[in-house]
């Protein structure tokens, strides 16, 4: 996630690790499925990324963004601007800025086909350990 400076200018991130990493790992650690990471920095402003994963239900949703949450504030000193849909589970959006996490259950992704609708995104190569 990018830091301002006065003038506005970027400056890197206190971690090494950019934050959609940290992100994609958290919600691996509760075996998010579907991962998938959006760069949208050519085809909007409102946010560099998207998060996009999925769980099996509710709770495991709500567990995914328990731990993404959890770990960017940890590791990235980071916390969401809004949360939303987390009561209901079945798709949790949370606004880190430049990064906004998109947790969904099986039938929300396929009936809001975000991947779709953001077609002109970059996929960002994902580790291997994500893409396995």
């Amino acid at each position: 996630m990018r830091k301002h400076t006065k003038n506005g200018a970027a400056t890197p991130s206190a971690t090494d690790s950019p934050t959609w990493l940290i992100a994609l790992r958290a919600a691996e650690a509760k075996k998010a499925s579907g991962l998938r990471i959006l760069d949208l920095r050519e085809v909007t402003t409102f946010a560099d990324y998207f998060l996009i994963c999925s769980g099996t239900n509710a709770r495991q949703n709500q567990a995914i963004w328990d731990e993404v949450a959890q770990q960017m504030k940890k590791l990235a000193g980071e916390m969401p601007t809004s949360v939303e849909g987390y009561e209901n589970g079945e798709w949790i959006l949370g606004d880190f800025g430049d990064m906004i996490v998109h947790v969904f259950s099986a039938e929300k992704r396929d009936y809001y086909q975000l991947e779709r609708l953001w077609r002109d995104a970059k996929d960002v190569p994902l580790p291997p350990e994500a893409a396995a």
